[in-house]
């Protein structure tokens, strides 16, 4: 997500979900500690990242023609507790989520997430809504900044967020847990690696 985010205590009372309900259509809503979140979607280089990442990530998909074992989903609303997060990928492995829910939300916590930052919503992501995925035990987390071109890769250890790796520009990685196939940085940027390569 990109651009500015604000936030209301919800005159003096904790947030709670028909406040999240009334907010317009074009922003997206979160509820974290009590807080009413809101913030524009995604602008074009965020959108096209996750969109890119989330087709690099296909083959892991039930019936993707790869290794499979995951369900992957684009912005779900996640109730988990008393927050209500809408991170911009997540993942459930399969053996955890046999069924596929039909529900407008889920209350799982997934086992994979990843946010992609901006300057206005990374202090979020990476404090609050962290702390979150921490204690509902998500046992990986990425956070991908398409300015920076950089991508951190957080495992959970007792609690506590531990960095893996941090990626950069044109890198091809395996990262947890999807480490089972490669992904160009470059091509999330939107360039392919020869064209990095020769900036």
């Amino acid at each position: 997500m990109l651009q500015e985010v604000s936030h209301s205590t919800g005159h003096g009372r904790p947030a709670t979900y028909e406040d999240l309900l009334r907010v317009p259509d074009h922003l997206v809503a979160e509820i974290v500690d009590g807080e009413l979140y809101t913030s524009p979607r995604p602008a074009f280089p965020h959108a096209r990242a996750g969109t890119r990442l989330g087709g690099r990530l296909d083959p892991f998909q039930q019936g993707g023609g790869g290794p499979g074992g995951w369900w992957i989903l684009f912005e779900p609303e996640l109730h988990l507790g008393s927050d209500i997060l809408v991170p911009d990928l997540v993942a459930w492995r399969v053996e955890r989520m046999p069924e596929f829910p039909d529900t407008a939300f889920a209350t799982l916590a997934p086992d994979w997430v990843c946010e992609i930052l901006s300057p206005s919503t990374a202090r979020l992501d990476r404090a609050k809504k962290l702390e979150i995925y921490a204690r509902e035990r998500v046992s990986c987390v990425w956070l991908l900044d398409p300015i920076a071109q950089t991508l951190e890769v957080l495992t959970l250890d007792g609690g506590h967020w531990v960095i893996q790796a941090i990626h950069q520009a044109n890198d091809s990685i395996r990262a947890v847990p999807f480490e089972a196939m490669a992904i160009d940085l470059a091509y999330l940027w939107g360039e392919t690696a020869s064209e990095a390569i020769s900036r």
